[in-house]
């Protein structure tokens, strides 16, 4: 019988230009970017007259796993996890810009697979990859930078709670913590793939954050590193105390059922876990919160963050500690 080769073709057959050229071709451009791909700089609107800007690093072995994560879930992962932080702030985004690093040998189907996640997660909020710039490297880097538009609206900062305040969470808590750590254990896509693909590409509220600060929220913060550690982020920077009620936040029978598999605490993945993308805000005592958005505290006078029950609370993630 006769054998079919495929030849696959790598980076370093096409070179920058090629990769950058089929990169493009594989993007749509949505109307806030004026000047896509292909020149000097992108031009993206800004009616505001304001841009909100954030940009993220991602290191193959220590943000992904390619053995885990496939290059469409890359992709989306690294859009999503810079689009909340748009979001975060009460923004709209726009457009975001990547810096990719990468072997010469990485298969062009890869890449391929990697603008496609970018591409579909951007759709999600009908902002663009607008530019951006590539490089050879050991392992595979992304450099993403968001842009967002106010709209109008005044920035949702980490600095304006206040005392009396509810604080209020929007989005899934605990999943992505889980299911790295069912991956981490080997026992992830055969029991709870769900799980496991929460890891690989989070589902950030990215509606909530606009409309959080239409209700007037005082303060917001993605979750990236955890709702402790980043309630204390707030806390921080506007000089109060948080104070969560953990039996504000319910346990889902998968993760409970997660937990009870690993011997691991369920609470604690949704107390520390980051990288689900939630959104945690405060908002005044007297707004009425629509349903997405769910009211675990509240802030007082004092510092820090403090868990009903709770003493010497592991907080989050922390590059240089763990």
């Amino acid at each position: 019988m006769q054998q079919t080769w495929r030849c696959a073709i790598t980076a370093a057959d096409l070179g920058e230009f090629g990769i950058i050229a089929r990169i493009a071709g594989r993007l749509p451009q949505f109307p806030a970017v004026l000047l896509g791909p292909g020149d000097d700089a992108a031009v993206v609107r800004a009616p505001d007259g304001r841009v909100v800007v954030t940009t993220d690093l991602l290191l193959e072995g220590r943000h992904f796993r390619r053995d885990w994560s496939s290059a469409y879930d890359i992709g989306r992962k690294a859009a999503a996890q810079n689009l909340a932080d748009v979001v975060a702030m009460g923004a709209d985004p726009t457009a975001l810009v990547v810096g990719l690093g990468m072997p010469g040998d990485t298969a062009t189907d890869w890449v391929d697979g990697l603008t496609d996640g970018f591409g579909e997660e951007c759709a999600l909020v009908g902002a663009s990859v607008a530019g951006g710039d590539i490089a050879r490297s050991d392992l595979v880097v992304l450099g993403v930078t968001a842009l967002g538009d106010l709209g109008g609206r005044a920035p949702v900062t980490r600095s304006g709670a206040r005392p009396g305040d509810v604080v209020a969470v929007a989005g899934r808590l605990g999943h992505a913590a889980a299911g790295l750590a069912l991956l981490l254990a080997g026992r992830a896509d055969d029991a709870f793939p769900e799980l496991a693909d929460a890891h690989r590409r989070p589902r950030p509220p990215y509606a909530c954050g606009p409309r959080a600060a239409v209700l007037g929220a005082t303060a917001m913060a993605d979750v990236s590193d955890g709702l402790v550690q980043d309630l204390g982020h707030i806390a921080s920077a506007s000089r109060v105390r948080i104070e969560v009620d953990p039996a504000s936040l319910p346990v889902p029978a998968l993760l409970a059922d997660a937990a009870a598999e690993l011997g691991q605490d369920p609470v604690e993945w949704v107390l520390t876990g980051g990288e689900d993308h939630a959104l945690v805000a405060a908002f005044p005592p007297d707004v009425s919160l629509p349903a997405e958005w769910k009211v675990i505290g509240r802030a007082a006078e004092g510092e820090g963050v403090q868990v009903r029950g709770r003493v010497g609370q592991r907080s989050g993630w922390d590059h240089f500690r763990d």
